[in-house]
């Protein structure tokens, strides 16, 4: 089989039905969006205001409220250090958790570093999700925002946004959300959720790299926000720069396939990845799923093989694409600080991997990793003297079955000696 891509956290393949879109944006309408004094600028405009209207409607949005940037990285600088930087006189304190994308944290460091801003970085719950009552607790009458991403890019969980926009509306204090890896997948409401800015990237969710956009809400309480980037006053002011029409082109498309798609895709994913968890907790012992099964990306399974380390497990499975973190942090020897926030302890998380299933997979490929998954991990295990001495303890014992299981915290799926799963 050629080789299989299982890496969709980290970026998807172009869309087929984008790349057609696009294409005459990368030859023949290739105006500046804003030229407004001759026919090549107006085809470009219109284009990119029609892609506008497509990802407003993806997210219950409207096409003003939308500003078009590189991606979601940009967006969460653009919304976290714009927020800080307009209300400094309001408040000067931010809260966010513990396992939020590095764009997120490494901007808060940033505003920490200048002090311009006192951060709160709530730790979530052994499952992933944000405690709502630690939350409501953390924020103060000097707290501007709160930035809490829909789905994790690790472990897939997905937070409960309706209940945290409510708890900050309530506060009057404002509602970040990171949805890069969520928007085309999941429902998003920004209205019904209460979300004052959302940041999107178009290389998640089968659009092309380099575009994204930041949802800033106009509506009722207008957010306001300190640009970062000065120029030509592009975007309402908030992000000077020629727009990427072809990429923008490209983003819309994508949005509006899913907003076609998105419910039968999801359960298409999820039927694999459920393909996938069978066989391997089924035929592996000391296996452990990482994070809540029932609050998760339909296409996301983080496990951790006990006794391996997941880097060696890349390195023999390399026609096979998948990552042991997140595709920003993959390249530290750190364990991951998602599966460390979660209690995951640091053996454990160094033999996790991810397994990021998109539109794109078939069900033979799904077996066919399997396939060599299992094979992979038993054979690196017969190389373990830690494997051996443990299967030395549990010989002849009447608690072989649990004493095999690797202790793990509340919402984790756990498979010991094949002995079923605890979730």
């Amino acid at each position: 089989m050629p080789r299989v891509y299982l890496d969709n956290q980290a970026t998807t393949r172009l869309d087929p039905r984008v790349l057609a879109v696009m294409m005459p944006y990368l030859t023949d309408v290739y105006g500046n969006a804003a030229s407004r004094t001759h026919a090549f600028g107006w085809e470009a405009e219109e284009a990119v205001e029609l892609s506008r209207s497509r990802i407003a409607a993806l997210i219950g949005a409207r096409p003003k409220e939308l500003v078009f940037t590189s991606g979601a990285t940009e967006s969460d600088n653009l919304a976290i250090k714009g927020v800080a930087g307009f209300y400094r006189d309001r408040g000067d304190h931010i809260v966010t958790v513990q396992t939020e994308h590095k764009a997120v944290l490494d901007s808060c460091r940033s505003l920490e570093r200048r002090g311009d801003a006192r951060v709160t970085y709530l730790r979530p719950r052994r499952d992933g999700r944000v405690d709502l009552d630690e939350l409501t607790a953390a924020i103060t009458d000097r707290t501007v925002l709160v930035s809490v991403m829909h789905a994790n890019n690790e472990i897939g969980i997905v937070q409960p946004l309706a209940e945290i926009g409510r708890i900050c509306r309530e506060a009057g204090v404002l509602f970040h959300c990171d949805a890069a890896q969520s928007v085309g997948k999941l429902p998003i409401d920004v209205d019904g959720m209460n979300i004052d800015l959302l940041s999107l990237s178009g290389h998640k969710m089968y659009g092309p790299k380099g575009v994204g956009a930041l949802f800033v809400r106009a509506r009722g309480s207008r957010v306001r926000l300190t640009a970062l980037i000065d120029g030509g006053g592009h975007e309402r002011g908030l992000r000077s720069g020629t727009l990427n029409v072809p990429g923008i082109v490209g983003l819309g498309m994508a949005c509006e396939i899913a907003s076609g798609e998105m419910d039968a895709e999801a359960g298409r994913v999820l039927a694999l990845r459920e393909r996938l968890r069978a066989r391997i907790v089924d035929e592996l012992d000391d296996v452990t799923i990482n994070g809540d099964l029932g609050q998760r990306l339909p296409g996301n399974l983080n496990v951790s093989f006990a006794f391996i380390e997941g880097d060696a497990l890349l390195m023999g499975l390399d026609d096979i694409a998948l990552s042991s973190g997140s595709a920003c942090t993959s390249a530290s020897l750190e364990p991951s600080y998602v599966l460390r926030a979660i209690g995951v302890g640091d053996s454990l998380a160094h033999g996790s991997v991810r397994f990021g299933i998109g539109r794109f997979n078939t069900p033979d490929e799904i077996d066919f990793v399997a396939d060599r998954v299992v094979a992979e991990v038993r054979k690196l295990r017969t190389l373990s003297p830690a494997y051996a001495a443990r299967g030395e303890r549990t010989t002849g014992s009447m608690t072989a079955p649990t004493a095999a299981r690797t202790r793990q915290p509340a919402g984790t799926d756990v498979a010991g000696n094949g002995q079923g799963r605890k979730g």
